[in-house]
């Protein structure tokens, strides 16, 4: 086979790897959201900030630097992001989705009364919201790899592609260990809520 066909062969098949799994990937997000990391980490997301609304006063800081350092983290990995890829990096720099994060810092430092139960619902979504618009800026630096191996050739960017997507499923999905560590930790912080009530 010319370059040239092995290029046309290769390249949609890698993009085409990558694509299956993210369909994949939301296809269970929606359905077994404990199953992923991105579905556990956004009940984690949740249940944090009902810890840091129920004082703001005492963790309205550590609220505020902890989404300070995810607005950084995103900035960093949209910036290279840019430099691999200039296409990608726009996808992952669309500043409407980092509002979110900016959002959430002036909300969880808000004294949450116990009546306001909507408005920590807000926050909490608000947060993952930003939360997701960051994984996907990370999904867009992963996915500019294999285009930049793509310059070396389609045998690079497919292996590249197949490599990823591999990586990606094992960082992705959780083990019935880390659910039930993850339930056990929520049942936990319940039940000390209620006693201490």
């Amino acid at each position: 086979m010319e370059e040239r066909e092995v290029d046309y062969l290769l390249v949609p098949l890698g993009v085409l790897v990558l694509g299956i799994y993210h369909v994949w990937l939301l296809f269970t997000i929606i359905r077994h959201p404990s199953h992923t990391v991105i579905g556990l980490n956004a009940q984690s997301r949740y249940q944090w900030v009902l810890s840091i609304m129920a004082d703001p006063l005492k963790n309205g800081v550590l609220g505020v630097q902890t989404i300070r350092n995810n607005i950084m983290a995103s900035t960093l990995l949209a910036t290279t992001a840019i430099t691999l890829s200039s296409l990608i990096g726009v996808f992952a720099n669309y500043e409407s989705d980092t509002k979110y994060y900016a959002q959430v810092s002036f909300l969880i430092t808000t004294h949450a009364l116990k009546g306001q139960r909507d408005f920590i619902e807000y926050a909490a979504r608000s947060l993952n919201r930003g939360s997701y618009a960051w994984s996907l800026g990370l999904r867009a630096f992963y996915f500019s790899f294999p285009l930049v191996l793509w310059i070396y050739g389609p045998i690079p960017m497919f292996a590249c592609s197949c490599l990823t997507s591999f990586i990606l499923y094992f960082l992705d999905t959780t083990t019935q260990i880390t659910r039930d560590l993850h339930t056990k930790s929520f049942n936990k912080r319940e039940t000390g809520c209620t006693e201490g009530a």
